[in-house]
C-alpha cells in the first residue's frame, strides 16, 4: 500500500511543478483582443489563416531561446546585458566559417559554442571572483565584443549552405523544426531548474547568496555556470538567426533588442529581477506575449512605434500584478 501512496505524491509533486503561470492568461487575453481587432479592422485572417498562427510561434523562437538562459541568470541574482552582441558574433563566425560549404558545419558550430561558453565562463568569472557588478560586467563584455565586430567585419560576412537553413526554414510534418527546438530548450531549462541539485542551488543562490554560501552551496559556481548557459542559449539563438537571414552581420543580434527584450519577457513571465523567484514555462509565456503583438500590428499595418509603447506598457502592468499580489501573499 506504500507504493501506491508513494507514486501518488510523486504525481502530485510534478504536476505541481508545472502548474500554468499566471502570464498565460495575459497571453489569452492579448490574443483574443487581436482577434477581435483582426475581425473589425483587420482581414479577419488570424483565426482563419494557420500560417499566421504558426508565424506567431516561429517569431518567438529567436528571442525564446536566448530568454531562457536569461531566466537562469536572473533567478540566480544577475543578469546578462551582453546576449545581443553574442548572437551577433555567432551569427557572424558562423557564415564566416562556414563558407556555404555543407562540410563545413561541424566546425562552425562547435566553434561558436566555444565562444559562447568562453563568454559565459568570462562574464562569470569577472562577477564572482573580481566582484563587478553583473549589470556592469556584462554591459563591458558586450561593448568588448562589439568593438571586436565592427573591427573585423563591416557587413555581411560569408554564408551558410543550404541545408543549414532547415533549421530556420525546415519543417517535420506540420511542426516548424524551429519550434520543436524552441521546446526543448525550454524543457531542458525546466528540468535543471525543477528536477537537479544545479536548479535547487541556483534559486538559493539567487534568493541570498549569503545564505546559500552558509549551507555549503558553492554559490560562485552555480553562477558561473547559469552564466555559460546563457551564453550558449544565446548562440543557439544566433545559429537561428543566420540559418533564416543565410548569412551574419555584426547588427542582427542589437537590432533585434536581444538583451532588452529577454529581460522584459523574463520578468512579465513572473521571475523576480531580485533573484529566487520564477520559471522558464513563464518566460516562454512573455515571449508569446511579444510574439503575438508583433503578428498582430503586422496584420493591422499599425505602425511599429505603437507596438514598442505596448510593450512597455504591458512590461509596467505585469510587473505591478506581481508586486501586488505578492503583498497580498505576505500579508
Amino acid at each position: 500500500m506504500a507504493i501506491p501512496s508513494t507514486q501518488t505524491s510523486k504525481s502530485k509533486g510534478l504536476l505541481k511543478s508545472i502548474r500554468i503561470p499566471p502570464v498565460f492568461y495575459f497571453v489569452l487575453g492579448i490574443f483574443v483582443l487581436g482577434i477581435v481587432l483582426d475581425q473589425i479592422i483587420g482581414s479577419g485572417e488570424i483565426l482563419t489563416n494557420p500560417m499566421i498562427l504558426t508565424n506567431i510561434f516561429v517569431r518567438s523562437v529567436a528571442l525564446g531561446i536566448v530568454a531562457v538562459g536569461q531566466t537562469f541568470v536572473i533567478i540566480g541574482g544577475s543578469i546578462d546585458l551582453s546576449v545581443a552582441y553574442t548572437v551577433s558574433i555567432t551569427s557572424v563566425m558562423t557564415s564566416f566559417i562556414m563558407q556555404g560549404d555543407p562540410a563545413k558545419v561541424p566546425l562552425a558550430i562547435g566553434t561558436v559554442l566555444l565562444i559562447g561558453a568562453v563568454i559565459g565562463l568570462a562574464n562569470g568569472l569577472i562577477i564572482t571572483k573580481l566582484g563587478v557588478n553583473a549589470f556592469i560586467a556584462t554591459l563591458g563584455m558586450g561593448l568588448i565584443l562589439r568593438g571586436i565586430l565592427y573591427a573585423a567585419f563591416a557587413n555581411f560576412a560569408g554564408s551558410v549552405p543550404k541545408s543549414f537553413e532547415t533549421l530556420g526554414y525546415g519543417s517535420i510534418g506540420p511542426m516548424p523544426i524551429s519550434i520543436l527546438v524552441l521546446l526543448f530548450m525550454v524543457s531542458i531549462g525546466w528540468l535543471l531548474l525543477t528536477r537537479t541539485k544545479f536548479g535547487a542551488h541556483l534559486y538559493g543562490t539567487g534568493g541570498s547568496n549569503e545564505v546559500a554560501r552558509l549551507s555549503g552551496v558553492r554559490t560562485d559556481r552555480v553562477l558561473i555556470g547559469a552564466h555559460i548557459f546563457c551564453a550558449v542559449s544565446a548562440v543557439l539563438t544566433g545559429l537561428f538567426v543566420v540559418s533564416r537571414l543565410r548569412s551574419g552581420a555584426p547588427w542582427v543580434g542589437t537590432d533585434g533588442l536581444y538583451d532588452l527584450e529577454s529581460i522584459a519577457t523574463t520578468v512579465i513571465g513572473g521571475t523576480a529581477l531580485s533573484g529566487g523567484k520564477g520559471g522558464v514555462w513563464g518566460t516562454l509565456g512573455g515571449v508569446l506575449i511579444f510574439g503575438i503583438i508583433d503578428t498582430v500590428f503586422n496584420q493591422l499595418g499599425i505602425d511599429p512605434y505603437i507596438k514598442t509603447v505596448l510593450k512597455g506598457a504591458i512590461i509596467v502592468l505585469a510587473v505591478a500584478s506581481y508586486t501586488i499580489r505578492s503583498k497580498q501573499e505576505a500579508a
